[in-house]
């Protein structure tokens, strides 16, 4: 079994990046300025912004289903960020060195099983959690802030970005 693992699509935030900080915050987002090279996970590139970067801070709805897991929390997207290509069997920088909660959902976005892993037993997680047939899906969030990570998916399931 393999997974995958992709950041959110750039063009979903490219509009943020042109607003002043009155209409920012009539969108009910943020510009702030990394002020460590730890901190300010971008969920675009997924990777950590570098001191002095630039970034938004927004609410982003990470599992839009219509049932009582709907989720929705803040993420930050670095406004330089690159798309990168997905990572396939391996965590992404983002990823790497945190406490994670990995929550797998079944086709109908329904919660199947959770795992709470500290930093490098992301990997282990995912591999028992896609043990089981009913989880299409897992959703990394930060163990911590809770704030959500990164989507995983088996292989050749079809990212939905």
């Amino acid at each position: 079994m393999t997974y995958r693992i992709a950041g959110l699509p750039r063009e979903a935030f490219e509009h943020y990046f042109a607003l002043n900080s009155r209409e920012l915050e009539g969108a009910g987002a943020r510009r702030v300025i990394a002020d460590a090279d730890r901190g300010f996970p971008c969920r675009v590139s997924l990777e950590d912004a570098r001191q002095g970067e630039s970034l938004i801070l927004l609410n982003f709805t990470s599992h839009d289903v219509p049932n009582p897991f709907r989720t929705a929390y803040a993420i930050y997207v670095r406004e330089q960020a690159v798309q990168p290509r997905p990572w396939i069997d391996r965590l992404p920088p983002v990823l790497a060195g945190r406490s994670l909660s990995l929550r797998g959902f079944d086709v109908q976005g329904m919660l199947i099983d959770a795992r709470l892993t500290a930093p490098g037993e992301a990997e282990e997680g995912i591999f028992d959690l896609f043990g089981n047939a009913r989880i299409s899906c897992i959703h990394a969030h930060n163990a911590a802030y809770g704030c959500f990570a990164a989507r995983i998916e088996r292989d050749g399931d079809g990212m939905w970005n």
